[in-house]
């Protein structure tokens, strides 16, 4: 592939337990130790109340809904989702948290029908069943022919990256990290003889400086860098300075593209130097449907980011970015009073970025226009 385009399927957390397991032809126990729900069926209850009856047991593919045909439509090159649950059939809940997200291994056909080539599992539910649990999602992914960054047996494995070849010899690498802010316990950190996520206390330079002598020793000329990094509150679309300038070191230091996850909604899009960063993709899969309280970000609205970059020079040429909407625990298209609401809601919170609407349904955007030194503190 001398020169041309290499095209990234990015998207946020891609939640395939409590609720959504439900539905899925294998549920595991739907018990939970939540504050006000005891029975992951309530969260299938509540979506049903709001939008239909979902006709459990439904087919694998079923969570994905529409994303399926653009997928299959615009043949990206690397598809990169953050899986934020366990996959285990354990019954040990880690202690000291409120909510506990699990999928049964058998469901994981529900994963594979959207083949993704890198399952990042850096954020703040991979270990809620412990680090047994931990190992046996390793195990199940591994069996399914999935392959993970960001989590591991030791910290040398928990912070390698996955490559992904992409012809030519060329490859797009995969490094997970998982903050603190997210809400990552500590004790979750992988060590050198410990399971656990690559952890990151802080985003501070220093961090930020680790991560990137990681990626200069794995980085080949013609390789595109990718690091998947879960930070951040639940809500808002303020970005703090110190996310900033950790996403600027990273792409100063060779990084071609950020993949910030962990907010229930889309936050900022930013170019800097040419380069992508995702200030938070927002919520992909889940079951929240029915719960109330943060109407005003319209956490029904789903986004997946499908990147093209220069092959030679990781130099981001353009986004198309899929709407979609949470419909009975299924992706649906997003009507066209949605996609403005996102184009309006994008170009506001995201300084000097050009959204624009495509043809096809999706929004754009367009690198010239928002590639700009840098973004100011909101």
């Amino acid at each position: 592939m001398g020169g041309g385009v290499v095209t990234l399927f990015l998207c946020g957390d891609v939640m395939l337990g409590r609720g959504v397991d439900q539905i899925l032809a294998h549920p595991g126990s739907p018990v939970l130790r939540e504050d006000y729900v005891a029975d992951a069926r309530t969260y299938v209850d509540l979506a049903e109340a709001v939008n239909g009856p979902i006709p459990a047991p439904v087919d694998p593919s079923w969570p994905w809904g529409a994303a399926l045909p653009v997928l299959e439509r615009t043949a990206p090159d690397a598809r990169i989702v953050n899986l934020e649950t366990a996959v285990t059939g354990s019954d040990t809940f880690a202690p000291g948290k409120g909510i506990h997200y699990r999928m049964h291994p058998a469901n994981l056909p529900a994963l594979t029908a959207a083949r993704p080539d890198v399952c990042v599992l850096a954020n703040n539910h991979v270990l809620d069943f412990g680090r047994r649990g931990l190992a046996e999602t390793l195990d199940s992914l591994a069996g399914a022919g999935l392959r993970t960054a960001g989590a591991g047996r030791t910290s040398d494995e928990a912070r390698a990256p996955v490559a992904v070849p992409v012809g030519s010899g060329r490859r797009v690498l995969v490094f997970g990290l998982g903050a603190q802010s997210s809400g990552i316990p500590p004790g979750w950190a992988a060590t050198a003889d410990r399971s656990g996520v690559a952890y990151v206390r802080e985003l501070s330079d220093a961090a930020a400086e680790a991560t990137v002598r990681r990626v200069r020793l794995a980085k080949r000329p013609g390789d595109i860098a990718v690091v998947s990094v879960h930070w951040g509150s639940n809500w808002g679309y303020h970005v703090p300075r110190h996310q900033i300038r950790f996403a600027h070191t990273l792409v100063d230091g060779g990084v071609d593209v950020v993949h910030g996850h962990s907010s229930h909604h889309p936050r900022p899009v930013e170019v800097y130097r040419g380069r992508l960063v995702l200030h938070g993709c927002g919520d992909f899969i889940d079951d929240y449907e029915g719960i109330s309280g943060y109407e005003e970000y319209r956490d029904d609205l789903r986004l997946g980011h499908l990147v093209s970059v220069e092959a030679d020079t990781g130099r981001l040429t353009g986004v198309r970015i899929m709407c979609l909407r949470a419909r009975r625990m299924r992706l649906e298209p997003a009507t066209a009073a949605d996609r403005a609401w996102l184009r309006a809601t994008l170009e506001r919170i995201s300084e000097g970025a050009a959204i624009g609407a495509g043809p096809d349904g999706m929004l754009t955007l367009v690198p010239a226009a928002a590639d700009a030194p840098g973004r100011r503190e909101r």
